[in-house]
């Protein structure tokens, strides 16, 4: 009998994490107390297994903004344009330990997994990612719950852009070129195979549960039927082409939220400008002197420089 999906993605999410990464997982919870709900651990380094000479991708999930944040201003920059997006450093073992996290209330985060238009949550949390920390079992059922909601809604807005036959592989590298299209560039398809065949195992886990539960044809072991109307195939086109479109423009709007909120706001916007879009920045010492000033200039470069595409 088959795991379900809830019972993959609890299997998943205990993976052991890198000793770093776990310090930095307990900094979090110690400094937002009560109010850290659960700490999740994602990304590049989550795939690596190490966390040496890269910045971990965290996810700090708290029951209320306005009582995490202490300010109404952050709390309020976050409910309309989650996530905001901060710097931790510790040292640990000799070295430093930094990770980008970001801040998102927990119903804001259910609701990101399974009813957003944009993938920008779902798509993240629809592939295999580790709990640091939860506050308690029920904390931990929510977490659960809302990533099983991000791959069934990954699967569903991929579908439609899948031939007639599909298998994991397929699945998810036409899922993740899709969703990176809706952010500043596309990645490279290369790059989103490697990613996939780096996560296969887990991936195809999660893609034999998602069949199980929706019934999806097998036509063959690991290939399924697309059950997919062709109604829904052109409506499917038409989304995608809006997400793509809205992704932009979210993007940079997020970018610029952080360069306000980031510790290290400019080196960090062009890091992530560079990994983005390409394009390199400079920062000029009056970047650095008008921090704000500089990131807008740093976006109106950047689009002369053909990275928003």
């Amino acid at each position: 009998m088959h795991a379900t999906l809830e019972q993959v993605i609890e299997r998943q999410l205990d993976a052991r994490a890198p000793d770093a990464v776990a310090a930095l997982g307990e900094r979090l919870r110690a400094r937002f107390g009560r109010h850290a709900l659960a700490v999740l651990f994602y990304g590049s380094c989550r795939r690596a297994g190490d966390d040496a000479g890269g910045i971990v991708d965290l996810y700090l999930l708290v029951d209320d903004y306005r009582a995490a944040h202490g300010s109404w201003l952050s709390a309020l920059a976050n409910r309309v344009l989650a996530p905001n997006v901060y710097y931790l450093e510790l040292a640990f073992a000799g070295r430093a330990a930094r990770a980008k996290y970001a801040l998102v209330a927990m119903d804001h985060f259910e609701r990101g997994t399974a009813r957003w238009f944009h993938p920008y949550l779902w798509a993240r949390f629809a592939q295999p990612c580790g709990l640091l920390y939860a506050a308690d079992g029920d904390a931990r059922r929510r977490v659960v719950r809302a990533l099983a909601a991000a791959a069934t809604t990954f699967a569903e807005k991929t579908l439609a852009r899948l031939p007639a036959e599909f298998d994991a592989e397929a699945l998810w590298t036409q899922g993740l070129l899709l969703s990176y299209g809706a952010e500043l560039r596309a990645e490279r398809p290369e790059r989103v195979r490697g990613l996939v065949a780096g996560a296969a195992s887990e991936l195809r886990a999660i893609t034999c549960a998602l069949a199980a539960e929706k019934r999806w044809t097998v036509l063959r072991p690991g290939v399924y039927a697309n059950p997919t109307a062709r109604v829904r195939r052109w409506a499917s086109a038409i989304g995608w082409g809006a997400r793509r479109a809205q992704g932009k423009a979210l993007s940079i709007l997020r970018l610029l939220k952080a360069s306000f909120t980031f510790d290290g706001g400019l080196p960090y916007l062009a890091w992530k400008i560079q990994r983005h879009s390409g394009v390199q920045l400079e920062i000029t010492p009056f970047m650095r002197r008008f921090p704000r000033l500089g990131a807008m200039g740093a976006f109106w470069r950047t689009w002369r420089g053909g990275g928003f595409r």
